[in-house]
């Protein structure tokens, strides 16, 4: 799927960029691209996806946390355990929470 998207986003820049119109269709793709992204259906199911996402890491960790048990060195474990507690209860950059 990654390399699916990555072609796709390197064929809309080559179209942008090899197009006479240059500039001009660059922003009326920009415009089309926010007007999406602001469209409240796709904020929700944005929303939706990033918070399945997160239960889904936190069973992960969970998981993996069961069967590693103290083989992790305690470093690490306090880094993530930062980098956990960090993320808990603010916006990221898209302006969606990490609840």
């Amino acid at each position: 799927m990654r390399y699916k998207v990555t072609f796709l986003a390197g064929l809309a820049l080559g179209y942008v960029v090899g197009t006479a119109a240059g500039r001009e269709r660059f922003e009326e793709m920009k415009k089309s691209a926010r007007r999406v992204a602001q469209n409240p259906a796709v904020r929700n199911a944005a929303e939706s996806a990033g918070q399945a996402g997160r239960q889904f890491a936190g069973k992960a960790f969970a998981a993996v946390g069961d069967k590693v048990g103290d083989a992790v060195p305690d470093s690490v474990a306090k880094h993530v355990r930062s980098l956990r507690e960090r993320g808990q209860g603010s916006e990221d950059e898209w302006g969606t929470s990490n609840t």
